[in-house]
């Protein structure tokens, strides 16, 4: 009789222990938070590499229309330039070819309106070639599938005048306005702040 209770009682111990250890393992496993899934890359390092050069020289280009520095505008106007001529386009080539063939068309037109900056003298149409190089960048990195940092597509309403706007890339959401700067022949810096976030880029 004694040896029968032994057993129960061995039975009950090794069953409570077993309880015990399954009831703590799914607690855990309930409370773990899940990991999030790897987001997958589209492009090679190098590619994204090589844009994220070219928004740092118009992010740099853009500090420098805030500024009124027409000197270190045009120093950033080559380097951007450069910089959007190294990105391998042809890395699109392997996704589809018609994404290739609007990535070189709207280089071209980056390109071709960055140029005239190098040569303008006067900063308002100099101004005018930074927005129509900001209406093909903003383009050209939806097309390509832009993979970098975050980026802000923002709006001032009165750029070259009332009602005439214009648009620029930003990395940060605050608004510094690089139409209507620092040093506005009419406004000084009382419009830095002028415009709103329309818009934003960033890797899916």
């Amino acid at each position: 009789m004694k040896r029968i209770l032994a057993i129960v009682f061995l039975a009950i111990i090794v069953f409570g222990a077993w309880w015990l250890f399954f009831k703590t393992e799914k607690g855990k496993t309930e409370s773990e938070p899940k990991e999030a899934p790897l987001s997958v890359k589209k492009h090679s390092d190098e590619f994204n590499q090589k844009v994220a050069d070219a928004i740092n020289f118009y992010l740099d280009m853009k500090n420098a229309f805030v500024d009124g520095d027409t000197l270190n505008i045009k120093a950033n106007v080559n380097k951007f330039i450069a910089a959007v001529d190294s990105i391998p386009l042809t890395d699109l080539q392997k996704d589809d070819s018609l994404i290739l063939i609007a990535a070189q068309q709207e280089v071209g037109e980056i390109k071709a309106n960055a140029s005239p900056i190098l040569e303008d003298t006067d900063l308002t149409q100099m101004r005018q070639d930074f927005s129509m190089v900001s209406e093909n960048l903003y383009p050209f990195l939806k097309t390509i599938g832009y993979e970098g940092e975050k980026l802000y597509w923002q709006n001032c309403p009165m750029a070259f005048g009332d009602d005439k706007p214009a648009n620029w890339l930003s990395n940060t959401s605050e608004i510094v306005n690089p139409y209507l700067g620092k040093n506005h022949p009419e406004y000084k810096s009382g419009m830095l702040h002028c415009g709103e976030n329309k818009d934003s880029i960033f890797a899916k």
